[in-house]
């Protein structure tokens, strides 16, 4: 069992991108698969399905790779961790990369990108940031 399941989850993605690997496979919870639907929608992983029932419920990822067979994802942060939550208001929501990145935010309505939290005037924890 893990403290921190969404650094353990970024960390798989983070290695599995690092060596190349098709897809890779993490336990199933809402707010994980909430997190890489999000990713998916931002264009940072191809798929993402869920497989099994009850308990052995795990969710199944395809990593997304350029032509030239290099990671979409360069590299990955937690921000808000356990032990530290960061918050932050929608006009004071950190830009990654210049805007180039995404910055992922726990609001009211869900988990939202940066750019759409900003649209919708919703603050909230920030939950980690990546960039490609």
């Amino acid at each position: 069992m893990t403290t921190d399941p969404i650094s353990d989850l970024l960390t798989r993605l983070r290695n599995a991108s690092m060596v190349s690997k098709n897809s890779i496979e993490v336990p199933h919870s809402k707010y994980k698969y909430e997190l890489v639907k999000l990713l998916k929608e931002e264009g940072y992983v191809l798929d993402v399905k869920t497989l099994g029932e009850g308990s052995k419920k795990i969710i199944n990822i395809e990593l997304k790779y350029s032509e030239e067979g290099k990671s979409v994802i360069s590299g990955m942060n937690r921000l808000s961790r356990p032990g530290k939550r960061i918050y932050s208001s929608f006009d004071k929501l950190p830009r990654n990369n210049g805007g180039l990145g995404t910055v992922i935010v726990s609001t009211s309505r869900g988990l939202l990108s940066d750019s759409e939290a900003r649209k919708r005037k919703l603050g909230g924890e920030i939950i980690c940031e990546v960039w490609s």
